[in-house]
């Protein structure tokens, strides 16, 4: 089964109606497995709690999506076997080490990131090295 690592801008799309969403929700029908770093929860709770704050969910909606996206179909790795090469990257690609952590996976897997994150694909598709691994989540093929 190929591997390929999501962030959470592609798990987001999953639950909320964005730009690519239609994209990202044809992920969950293909035969693969899906990986992150367990920084992925952080991450996903960041942009729930902004939207609660925002009021555009309630306090209940949104422990409800912290919830289920607890359960989606997402193997997490922990962050701490890839720090280093994330800053590594981060460092070389100008890219946050949050983003840079979800590359550094996919380096590590040999596969891609498959991201809704325009400025993170954008930031890094100039680098002859990296951009092997990373992919618009509209524009996935494996």
């Amino acid at each position: 089964m190929k591997v390929f690592v999501v962030d959470a801008s592609v798990v987001l799309e999953w639950f909320f109606p964005e730009n690519h969403s239609t994209a990202a929700r044809r992920l969950l029908d293909a035969a693969y497995q899906y990986v992150a770093p367990d920084l992925l929860f952080a991450e996903v709770g960041n942009a729930v709690w902004k939207r609660v704050r925002r009021g555009e969910l309630s306090g209940d909606e949104g422990r409800q999506l912290i919830d289920a996206m607890a359960d989606a179909a997402v193997e997490t790795i922990p962050t701490r076997g890839l720090i280093s090469d994330a800053c590594a990257i981060a460092i070389a690609s100008g890219q946050t080490v949050y983003d840079s952590t979800y590359l550094a996976l996919a380096v590590c897997l040999d596969t891609r990131v498959i991201t809704a994150d325009q400025r993170f694909h954008t930031g890094v598709s100039g680098n002859r090295v990296l951009a092997s691994h990373i992919c618009m989540v509209d524009a996935f093929s494996p």
